[in-house]
């Protein structure tokens, strides 16, 4: 076991020296035009491509045991001896292949031992099937990537941008009393109120007594007083207030004596007139 193992190893030392003299003779241009071939493998109960080799190992669907390793070899040493003519890419492919499979059958061939720090068959076997799952998974992936539309190649930038003007239509939602609230809050708050209060123009008992003072003199006829008011009377709204003060400066001017003062009946006109000495006396 251990010679078929050491005669592995050492067809991959001869796989990595052939695949170094290929990067100096091949033409990597030339190279690239040539399509993928297909490595075709024919041992013991198996006859086909490399990978479905592996996909038939992981599926438990081929015996690793019965396969010789020696064989297996051989026709991949021959297929790198072709791959020379062909891309370096695919035969290095092809060597880490190759070199899992030997390894995992190796592995299935010797008992099993219990180290911790080895793996088992059944776990390599695990593991190569995940790596494989994943490189089909980022095959994948770049191929839908390759599919996309390329900026340059499919689709081009805009050479000189356009100016839009964006126009907002406002929508709105709402019921009459709504529409009649804020309508009078609007005018409420459009509306402004003044309030001014006019200064009225009062008649004091000194500006009225005066008054009478300077008009009636020694008359000692009788007069209405509003006779002796009409002619300094310039604003008729100040008709009310004059008439109250004159009415009660007369009232103090009778009680003073100076003045007499007569009303023939209610709401009848006031006359009044100089108080004479004799009245003055008897008073």
């Amino acid at each position: 076991m251990r010679a078929l193992i050491g005669t592995a190893e050492g067809a991959a030392d001869m796989a990595q020296e052939e695949l170094k003299d290929f990067w100096a003779d091949g033409d990597p241009a030339q190279d690239r035009a040539i399509s993928d071939p297909q490595l075709v493998v024919d041992v013991d109960g198996f006859e086909g491509p490399l990978d479905l080799l592996l996909a038939l190992a992981r599926n438990q669907k081929v015996d690793l045991a019965r396969i010789s390793i020696l064989a297996l070899v051989e026709q991949y040493l021959n297929f790198v001896i072709e791959a020379r003519r062909l891309r370096l890419e695919l035969a290095a492919d092809y060597l880490v292949m190759a070199a899992w499979l030997a390894y995992l059958k190796s592995r299935l061939l010797i008992p099993e031992q219990k180290q911790e720090d080895e793996p088992t068959g059944e776990e390599l076997a695990a593991a190569l099937a995940f790596r494989l799952r994943r490189l089909e998974a980022m095959r994948e992936a770049s191929g839908k990537l390759l599919a996309q539309n390329r900026l340059g190649r499919d689709v081009f930038a805009r050479g000189a941008p356009e100016t839009e003007s964006i126009v907002h239509k406002s929508v709105f939602d709402a019921t009459i009393y709504e529409l009649l609230s804020a309508y009078a809050t609007q005018r409420q708050r459009q509306s402004v109120t003044s309030v001014q209060v006019l200064r009225r123009t009062v008649w004091s008992l000194q500006e009225a007594r005066d008054l009478l003072t300077r008009l009636i003199g020694q008359v000692a006829e009788w007069a209405p007083i509003t006779s002796y008011l009409q002619e300094y009377l310039y604003n008729d709204k100040d008709w009310a207030t004059v008439v109250a003060s004159s009415f009660s400066a007369s009232l103090e001017m009778v009680r003073e004596g100076r003045l007499e003062i007569r009303q023939s009946g209610a709401f009848e006109t006031v006359y009044v007139r100089a108080a004479t000495r004799d009245d003055s006396d008897e008073a």
